[in-house]
Formats: structure tokens, sequence, C-alpha cells
């Protein structure tokens, strides 16, 4: 318990067995409400020893009520926050992943489309709205976080994966920044915040949209056609790298197939690892629906592709796709077995250029290969075989 304590947002142990039911219920209550997170309970084995009626155990089980409940945003608070976007000559709004947590899906596209402000989703926020909708800027991410004057976060943090709001990625020019969140203790984390707005983000978004009434004022046309403009000069740019047919392929050609089944096949969740697999896939593949796409999120720990996958079969019985890098594969691979035991629907896609990177490092001493070095040519097609799974292996594109 006391190891678990610093490592999840709460722990807890059972010690009696008629007090299992409000073990669980408190666990429960603790991890979806406020900001959401892992809570260790644990059973001791003495516990298991013990002996309770049937009838008081049935009674004992709590059906936990409103465990997240709502928190409504200050009224001063959502008044500052339009005043400020309000003000800005040059918008964009940041869409996390707690904003697909949240649930809140129709208010949130309202939203952002009332606004008109250019948004830039963080990979498991995309799918809020469509990332082929106008209003995207994850082509032109670059620009519009160097020149944007006034950043809206929903449910996102200025953490490492942006840059922590400063430095060369946010540009000289002067920020103003809104941040949505239902955690009071993440505001002026790292840059300070003009306008926080703290409560759930259903809330907070709702009270934003009905703040706005019915003459919120466009978002200034020339700002839009810059962000256009270099949002479709990238696009340009991209499509021949993706529909390209070298041989051996390369990430751009392999990720321009699976670019197109995704598409095609929209309610298909993306489980997304690796090293450049990561990188790469997270702006080549679109994503159309919301919570779609899982990947190693803030961490960036490797290792948790098949499990996500696994785990995403089973609850939503959508079909998977988990495109892996080989290094990250390597770290469960072995759950290919459980994913052939339960007959899921996961396709796994290992990209192997033979190691971590380019897989062309070399030992210094040139007595071993390097760490970052594998097997070249590694069959990773046979590993799911042996499992009485479907194995391919390509080195080049097959219509």
């Amino acid at each position: 318990l006391a190891i678990a304590k610093p490592l999840c947002k709460a722990a807890y142990r059972v010690l009696h067995a008629a007090d299992i039911g409000v073990g669980v219920a408190r666990a429960i209550r603790a991890a979806v409400s406020g900001r959401p997170g892992g809570v260790y309970l644990g059973l001791p084995a003495k516990l298991f020893g013990q002996v309770i009626d049937a009838e008081a155990g049935r009674k004992s089980i709590i059906k936990v009520i409103d465990a997240a409940p709502a928190q409504i945003p200050a009224p001063s608070a959502i008044t500052r926050a339009l005043d400020v976007l309000k003000s800005a000559k040059r918008p964009l709004i940041i869409l996390g992943k707690g904003a697909a947590y949240a649930q809140a899906d129709e208010a949130i596209r309202a939203f952002v489309e009332k606004s008109g402000a250019p948004f830039l989703p963080m990979s498991m926020g995309k799918g809020l709205l469509p990332d082929t909708h106008p209003q995207c800027a994850g082509a032109a991410r670059s620009t519009v976080l160097k020149d944007s004057d006034v950043v809206m976060m929903i449910g996102a943090r200025l953490n490492w994966l942006l840059s922590h709001g400063k430095g060369k990625a946010w540009g000289d020019a002067p920020k103003k920044f809104i941040q949505i969140d239902i955690e009071p203790k993440e505001m002026d984390s790292n840059v300070e915040i003009a306008a926080p707005v703290v409560g759930d983000i259903g809330s907070c978004v709702t009270a934003l949209l009905n703040g706005m009434g019915g003459n919120w004022p466009a978002a200034p046309a020339d700002w839009i056609k810059t962000v256009t403009s270099k949002r479709d000069e990238n696009v340009a740019k991209m499509a021949p790298r993706l529909m390209n047919n070298n041989v051996p392929m390369d990430y751009h050609g392999a990720l321009g197939v699976l670019r197109t089944i995704i598409k095609e096949r929209p309610e298909t969740i993306l489980v997304n690892e690796g090293a450049n697999t990561l990188d790469l896939a997270r702006g080549v593949i679109d994503i159309y629906k919301p919570r779609k796409r899982l990947d190693v999120g803030t961490w960036g720990v490797m290792g948790i592709g098949m499990g996500q996958a696994i785990a995403a079969a089973v609850e939503t019985g959508n079909k998977v796709l988990a495109v892996e890098g080989d290094s990250a594969f390597g770290f469960s691979g072995m759950e290919v077995e459980t994913i052939c035991r339960y007959n899921l629907p996961v396709c796994i896609v290992v990209m192997n250029n033979n190691g971590v990177y380019k897989g062309t490092d070399q030992d210094p001493t040139g007595r071993d290969p390097a760490p970052t070095v594998f097997v070249k040519g590694a069959r990773y097609d046979k590993l799911i075989e042996a499992f009485g799974g479907v194995g391919v292996n390509r080195s080049e594109e097959h219509t």
C-alpha cells in the first residue's frame, strides 16, 4: 500500500469481507471523479479466507451513484475567458485527451465551430472533430503555435508535449492562455494563465457556448487564410510521399495505405506506439471520430500497445488496428497469444526497420551489436502464426 500511494491517484486496502463493496465503491469514485486516475485497491491474502453470509454479501454491494458529479465553473471565469478569446487577432484552440475523455462531443464541436478559430488536436484528442475539418490546423501545427496570440486549451496541459508553453516552438509573439481544466492546481503550472476556467469540461464548454450569444464575431479572416494556406501547402507536399511505391516500403508509403484503411473504416480503433512509427503516424493517419486513437500519451511509455489493443477490442467490440514500431512491439509482443486465444478482432502492423530509429547504430568496440540494432529481417509474422493467427510479411505494397 505504501509503495502504491505515490504512484496512483489513491490507494486503499480492504481487511474485512463485509467491506469489499465499500472499498470497490470508494475506489471507483476516486478513479473517475475530478481528474481521473488509477486507483490501487489492496485485497490481502487473509481476506480470502473469510466467510460471509451470501445474502449479507449481496447487500454489501454498493451501486455507485453520480461517481463523477458535474463541477460548474464560476460565471466570472466564463465571462473572463470569453473576453480574452474575443480580443484575439490570431486565436487557437487546443483539444487534449481530457476533452475526449469528457465525452462532451457535441458541445465541444458546437463551440469550436461557433468560435471559427483554428483547432489543434493532441494525439488522443483527434477525432472530436475530424482531422479533415476545415478548421483543423494539425497540418499547420508549427505555424499556429508560433503565431497565435490567444490560445484556449480544452482538456490539454502545457507539459512536454507542448514544450511547456515556452521556447522556439511558441515563437516570439506575446500570448494569452485560456485553460479549461477540472484541476485548479494545473493553472499557472508552466506559464501564466490569463483566464483559468475550473470545472468539468462538459459544463465549462456548455457555459462558454451559452455565453457567446447569437452574434459572436467571426475569427479574423487574414488569420484563417494564413492557417488554411499553410495547411493546404503542407498537405500537398506530403501527398506524393504517401503514394510512393518504394521497394522496400518506407514509412510514408506504408502509412499512406493505413491512412486509407482508417478513412474507409472510421469506426476502427487505432493503437499506435513506437519512435518513428508514432511520430509519423500521428500526423499522417487522420481520425474521424472521438476516442478512436490510443497511444502512449503524456508518459511516452512504450510497450502498452498490445494491452491497449486487447482492451479496446474487448470493451468496444470494434476492430482494432495496432501500428507498432518493432522496438515497441517487442516489449509486449507475446500478447498476440491472448489476442489469438480470445479470437479478438485485432490487426497488428509491425514497422520493421531492424531496430530503434534507423537500426543502423554500431557498437564502438566492434564486439557486439549495438543495443538499438535488432536481428535483421526478423519475421514477426511467424509469431502470430505460432498461435493460430494469420501472418503476412511484405517489403512492398500489394493490392
